[in-house]
């Protein structure tokens, strides 16, 4: 995979060649014969769907207003084309988690997670959803959002900026356009027609 030269405040081009095991994948992939019809297919769905990510935002503290900051002019992430944040969790693809957790919240959080439909992910934001943040020894704050709900991508800082969410939202979209389509959880295999 190229990766075009990237102009984001504060981040070299080169933190974006960190991306190996997703080629090795890839070819990995194409080793194990993959039928080509099948390959382009699910590539072309997949390079659709990696552009086209609905969003639910669940934020809860500070890290809110720094998504707040990603959909603005400045950082603009509609030229990922993930602007349509959703309302309703049976519209959204992922679920942005920023900001504290806490035991009480916990049960809504999975509730949304549930009622997503398949293929679904999950971005935590921030370091009190990826570990509970300065309030990790309170008795009423989850420590990791991963002992709810599966993570797919962690975006580390107190809070981020939004240059570290914009590039935990391409790390999201390499791992949708690398995945297959014909074999993703909600899709019948062969065995079950």
């Amino acid at each position: 995979m190229e990766v075009k030269k990237i102009r984001i405040p504060n981040m070299k081009h080169e933190d974006f060649n960190d991306s190996e095991y997703l080629e090795k994948y890839v070819d990995e992939l194409k080793k194990n014969g993959v039928n080509v019809f099948v390959g382009l297919a699910s590539d072309f769905i997949n390079w659709g769907r990696s552009n086209s990510v609905w969003p639910l935002t669940f934020a809860t503290s500070c890290c809110g207003i720094e998504f707040m900051c990603v959909g603005a002019a400045r950082t603009d992430f509609a030229r990922f084309g993930w602007e349509v944040t959703r309302n309703s969790p049976r519209q959204a693809d992922l679920i942005f988690v920023y900001g504290t957790i806490v035991h009480k919240m916990a049960p809504v959080l999975k509730r949304l997670y549930d009622q997503m439909a398949e293929p679904k992910y999950v971005m935590a934001v921030g370091s009190c959803a990826i570990s509970g943040g300065p309030f990790k020894d309170s008795y009423h704050v989850v420590k990791g959002v991963n002992e709810i709900i599966p993570v797919d991508v962690y975006v580390p800082g107190c809070p981020p900026r939004p240059d570290a969410i914009l590039y935990g939202m391409m790390q999201l979209s390499r791992k949708i356009k690398v995945q297959n389509f014909f074999n993703l959880p909600n899709q019948p295999t062969i065995k079950d027609k």
